[in-house]
């Protein structure tokens, strides 16, 4: 995997953890204004996690690095991103940006079960070798 550096927010956790993924899918973007993306066609999408928080679990882990990959890698690797269920109704395209809003979703929603309260920073997803997007989502850092 090749070794990158993030942007990545200020705050004030004494924690820091980054999981790094990459995940092979298909979508289309349903919009004459899309162009060529709308029609189906896939990328090897580069995915990295930021998760921060003050507090380790009883084992030591601020979040297991397992868990995060089974959340995400699990649920999109080798599918057509459309048909998940998060991308039906509400004319949810799955765009780059729509992506990294719904993986921080599908993380924030696990770490909101854990007892010591880490929280999901920042998605960056690399849709293409030039192209990406991060999403920080207004007052993580609280």
């Amino acid at each position: 995997m090749i070794q990158q550096i993030y942007p990545v927010p200020n705050h004030p956790y004494e924690y820091e953890l980054n999981k790094d993924m990459h995940f092979a899918a298909a979508h289309y973007i349903p919009a004459e204004s899309a162009g060529s993306c709308s029609e189906m066609h896939g990328h090897t999408y580069f995915a990295n996690i930021t998760i921060a928080g003050d507090a380790l679990d009883e084992t030591g882990f601020l979040v297991n690095f397992q868990q995060i990959k089974k959340l995400i890698h699990k649920r999109f690797d080798h599918t057509v991103i459309n048909d998940d269920e998060k991308f039906q109704g509400d004319l949810k395209f799955p765009t780059t940006e729509v992506m990294a809003k719904v993986m921080y979703d599908i993380i924030q929603e696990h770490l909101d079960t854990l007892p010591h309260s880490p929280k999901c920073l920042q998605v960056f997803l690399r849709e293409t070798p030039t192209s990406y997007c991060i999403y920080r989502p207004k007052g993580a850092r609280s």
